[in-house]
């Protein structure tokens, strides 16, 4: 791969089912407020795909699968309760996925600009990754309360870019879930889907430009995504 491929380059990270596993603490946070409000726990594997969406969304689709519907005007209240008892268990169980540290250093290392753009918010964002000792790799962590909207819309993604003094069209947003995949798109950026996050769509039904299934594709699937001209409708498969 050219170094030249990717010097000046923003590489957009979504966070929670990309680079980290979040999964046991999130769904560990959603399981206590389920046992205080007397209903069941329910099984990591059920609830990772409603991670994709922020906590707000974790909540009230746990609670309808525990068979209880919220009521909007209960869903601030479970929410300020969720967000207290995360931040005090962020990092219990949550890890970088396989390989995930090496790729970022070579990213870096060939020149890229690094920045991860979440609908997780910032502070939330900004205690994981200090946690677990990322976040130096990155030079923005742009959350939902950072953005003037959030994704799907593009102008997250592009306020990550504008963050580090980039250009959107030599951007690639990578992720998991159609979040990613709709901000990418809108913005017309290059989009690189993991397997094994949080999605109730499987990626590869997002119709990403690459697919990887283990962060030791990525390095190598940026450099030769960066080397062409992509469009929405090209797809390829790492």
């Amino acid at each position: 791969m050219a170094a030249s491929a990717l010097e000046g380059a923003v590489i957009a990270f979504d966070l929670d089912g990309t680079l980290v596993d979040t999964a046991p603490d999130l769904i560990g946070t959603l399981n206590v407020l389920l046992k205080d409000e007397g209903l069941p726990a329910r099984p990591l594997d059920e609830a990772r795909p409603f991670i994709g969406r922020g906590a707000r969304w974790l909540i009230e689709r746990g609670f309808e699968a525990a068979g209880q519907h919220l009521h909007p005007a209960r869903v601030q209240p479970l929410f300020d309760r969720f967000i207290a008892h995360y931040l005090e268990h962020i990092a219990d169980e949550s890890r970088p996925f396989p390989g995930c540290e090496a790729a970022l250093d070579a990213l870096k290392a060939q020149g890229a600009r690094l920045a991860v753009c979440t609908n997780k918010r910032t502070d939330l964002s900004m205690a994981l990754l200090e946690a677990l000792g990322l976040a130096d790799r990155f030079e923005a962590v742009i959350g939902a309360d950072r953005a003037p909207a959030i994704k799907p819309d593009p102008r997250h993604l592009q306020a990550a870019v504008d963050a580090v003094g980039g250009d959107i069209g030599r951007t690639i947003l990578v992720g998991d879930a159609a979040t990613d995949a709709g901000a990418a798109r809108a913005a017309k950026a290059g989009l690189i889907l993991v397997s094994f996050g949080y999605t109730e769509i499987p990626a590869e039904d997002l119709n990403p430009d690459i697919l990887i299934h283990s962060f030791d594709e990525l390095p190598e699937a940026c450099g030769r995504l960066l080397g062409r001209t992509w469009t929405p409708e090209r797809t390829a498969r790492a």
